[in-house]
């Protein structure tokens, strides 16, 4: 049997580590999801989407309006209906993928012959837009968030993969009954003293010593508990991932088996040729925005919902999008299985980080990623070399 007490190094607890790795998983397949979006877009435009994170806030505040709509804004549900998440997910699904539609439309379509910097110039302007000029039309201050009690998965299912130390909990038993002896001493005292809230010296005395022996027992048996390495998985947070799956693998079957998904692979190698062999193209580019944005649609409303205390304002997907773009770049941008593999990877670190105790770098390590594949596989783990004239 393990004994935990012996797995700390520079006050680091290896027993976490599963947790962690786990929490990263589960994160990371929120990333993955977006940084699909990202590289779709790029795979048949050579495109940067930067408004692809203002669409998934937008997503976000789509549920929060839907879940409005069913239980009203000011109170919390009291009966929580079957239908509710479901119809929160379609929603923000469908309304993130007529954004992608219309941003294609009136955005990307009239800079497509036009220099590559001109689209990108335009989809930074467009973030920027959606960031700051949604202020004047979202809920912004206070900021809102979606009910904790809309999700009736709120429970955990915890797994022990090892007992407590039996040292600690050899330790914790033998305190107990010191506890127990000044408890009943301290409770034979208060039956003489005149007033339980102006103790005699005697009084005092026994109190003191029983909330030292309480003290030294819970600090003990917390120990203990804390020994055992376990792992601890939120019900909502597995529905999450498993919708995750589930889209992912509607979205791989959509590129590899249907018809528009051949033809969206043909329109990434070739515009022209595409074109020739009697694709229409606009209508192959707009199918891309739409399924990139109905991903990032259904992400916002999973994390908006399933994970606690997220705030919703306009910034809300400026940092998943750039830690999903980083995914993206580091599976290789333009890559459907290299984005899944990227954002799992960043979810990943960005827990280990955390579990290293540096959770307040957990945002930079995005960017020291980035700097990394840049230098040293500038086309990510699973792209290929190819040289592109800009």
């Amino acid at each position: 049997m393990i004994d935990v007490t012996s797995l700390l190094v520079a006050g680091i607890e290896f027993g976490s580590l599963p947790q962690q790795l786990l929490n990263g998983i589960l994160i990371g397949g929120v990333y993955a999801l977006i940084a699909l979006g990202y590289t779709m877009v790029y795979g048949v435009l050579r495109l940067i989407n930067f408004a692809h994170g203002e669409v998934y806030m937008l997503g976000a505040y789509t549920a929060l309006f839907v879940s409005w709509i069913i239980y009203g804004r000011a109170q919390d549900p009291v009966t929580v209906v079957w239908y509710a998440l479901p119809l929160m997910l379609l929603s923000a699904m469908t309304v993130c993928a007529l954004i992608g539609i219309v941003l294609e439309r009136f955005a990307y379509r009239p800079m497509r012959n036009q220099p590559r910097i001109a689209s990108l110039i335009t989809a930074i302007g467009l973030s920027l837009l959606l960031q700051y000029g949604g202020q004047l039309f979202l809920p912004v201050s206070p900021a809102p968030n979606i009910s904790g009690k809309v999700n009736p998965y709120r429970d955990n299912l915890t797994f022990y993969l090892t007992q407590p130390a039996p040292s600690l909990v050899k330790e914790a038993d033998a305190l107990k009954p010191e506890m127990e002896k000044a408890k009943a001493a301290l409770d034979q005292q208060l039956k003489l003293e005149k007033d339980e809230f102006n103790l005699s010296e005697a009084g005092l005395a026994l109190r003191k010593e029983f909330f030292e022996r309480q003290s030294a027992y819970n600090k003990a048996q917390g120990a203990a508990q804390s020994s055992a390495i376990s792992i601890t998985l939120p019900k909502g947070q597995l529905i999450m991932f498993t919708v995750t799956l589930i889209l992912m693998g509607i979205l791989r079957h959509i590129v590899l088996f249907t018809k528009s998904g051949r033809a969206m692979r043909a329109v990434s190698h070739d515009f022209d040729s595409a074109a020739l062999m009697g694709i229409n193209v606009n209508k192959i580019v707009t199918l891309t925005f739409v399924l990139g944005s109905a991903l990032a649609g259904a992400g916002a409303m999973m994390s908006a919902t399933f994970i606690s205390g997220v705030k919703i304002d306009t910034f809300f997907g400026l940092l998943p999008g750039v830690k999903a773009f980083v995914a993206a770049v580091l599976g290789g941008i333009g890559n459907i299985p290299g984005a899944v593999l990227g954002g799992i990877l960043m979810g990943v670190a960005e827990s280990l980080v955390v579990w290293a105790g540096y959770d307040q770098y957990k945002d930079a390590v995005a960017f020291l990623i980035l700097i990394v594949v840049l230098l040293f596989k500038p086309s990510g783990l699973l792209g290929s070399n190819k040289v592109e004239k800009v």
